[in-house]
C-alpha cells in the first residue's frame, strides 16, 4: 500500500475532483480534508460514509483511506506533521489540544465536526483559508497559519467533547469537566492526584472515585494511565524526543521512572516500543 510522506511543517492542498486519482493509502502525517461541494463516499479503515458539502475528516496516520466521487467535489487539505506541532507555531494550550487530537480520534468514517455551532464557524476559516491560497497577498502565509491554528483547535474542541471510548451520551457536564481538566493538567502530575481534583471540584474523593467510573467505567487512574501512554506512544511514533526530553515533558522524575511506568504498562522498554514502531 502506498504511504505518502509530508517534507514541509503543514500543507494546504485545494482540488477540484471528478474522480478520485489515488486509490487506497497511507500517510506518514496527519490530514484534514473538508468538502467545499459535491457528493460522494469517504472510506476509511473499510468503512464508508457518505459524504457532502460541510463535512470535515480527520485522517491520521494509522488510517488506510480513499474517496469514491460522485458527483464534482471540492476538497480542501490541511496536511501537517510533528514538525509543525514542536515547531512553537502553536502555543502551549494549542499543542496541548492537539494532543486530544492524536490520541482521541476514534479512525471511523465521518464528518469530525459534532459540535453544530462549530460547523458554521468552520466554513468561513476554510473558505478564508482558499482565498489567501489562491490570492497569494501581502502577508498570506502569516495570515494561513493564523487560521491553521484556529481550525486545530475547534477540531480538539469537538474531539474533547465526544471522545467515545470515555464518554457516552448520558454523561453530564460536570463528567466532561473532570476529563477535561485531566487532559488540560495531564503534564503536571500533582495536579491530577485525587485529592487535588477532588478539591478543585468542590466534591469528596470517595465519591469522585464512584461518579468517575460511573460515567467513563473504568477508576481514574486507570484513565490517567492509559493517557499517559498515549502521550508517550505518540512521541515514540511521531517524533524525535529523546527519552529525557519525554520523561520532562510528561512530568517523570527521570527517564529511569519513564521506563519502568512504559515497561510496566506495555511490556517493553520506549526504545525497544520505537524501533518496533519504526520497524527497526
Amino acid at each position: 500500500m502506498k504511504r505518502e510522506s509530508l517534507h514541509e511543517p503543514f500543507e494546504i492542498v485545494y482540488k477540484t475532483l471528478d474522480e478520485c486519482p489515488k486509490s487506497e493509502h497511507q500517510h506518514s502525517f496527519f490530514e484534514l480534508i473538508y468538502i467545499l461541494g459535491g457528493t460522494g463516499r469517504q472510506c476509511i479503515n473499510k468503512n464508508e460514509f457518505a459524504y457532502r458539502a460541510g463535512h470535515l475528516f480527520l485522517i491520521t496516520p494509522e488510517d488506510c483511506h480513499s474517496f469514491e466521487i460522485e458527483t464534482t467535489t471540492q476538497f480542501f487539505f490541511l496536511r501537517f506533521n510533528d514538525i509543525y506541532i514542536q515547531s512553537g507555531a502553536l502555543n502551549a494550550g494549542s499543542i496541548q489540544r492537539l494532543e486530544f487530537i492524536l490520541q482521541n480520534a476514534n479512525h471511523q468514517p465521518g464528518c469530525i465536526l459534532k459540535n453544530q455551532p462549530d460547523k458554521g464557524l468552520v466554513q468561513p476559516l476554510i473558505e478564508a483559508m482558499v482565498r489567501e491560497y489562491v490570492n497569494r497577498d501581502l502577508y498570506n502565509k502569516e495570515l494561513i497559519q493564523q487560521l491553521v491554528n484556529t481550525l486545530i483547535v475547534v477540531v480538539a474542541r469537538n474531539i474533547v467533547r465526544y471522545m467515545p471510548e470515555q464518554v457516552r451520551e448520558n454523561t453530564d457536564e460536570k463528567a466532561l469537566d473532570i476529563l477535561n481538566y485531566i487532559q488540560n493538567n495531564i503534564y503536571y502530575p500533582e495536579k491530577i492526584r485525587a485529592d487535588v481534583v477532588s478539591r478543585h471540584f468542590g466534591i469528596s474523593e470517595t465519591y469522585l472515585g464512584r461518579y468517575f467510573k460511573k460515567h467513563t467505567a473504568e477508576t481514574m487512574q486507570q484513565y490517567i494511565t492509559s493517557y499517559r501512554v498515549k502521550l508517550i506512544e505518540a512521541r515514540l511514533q511521531h517524533s524525535g524526543m529523546r527519552m529525557t526530553e519525554i520523561a520532562q515533558e510528561l512530568g517523570f522524575t527521570d527517564e529511569s521512572h519513564l521506563n519502568k511506568f512504559f515497561r510496566k504498562q506495555k511490556g517493553r522498554s520506549p526504545t525497544a516500543f520505537r524501533k518496533v514502531l519504526l520497524g527497526n
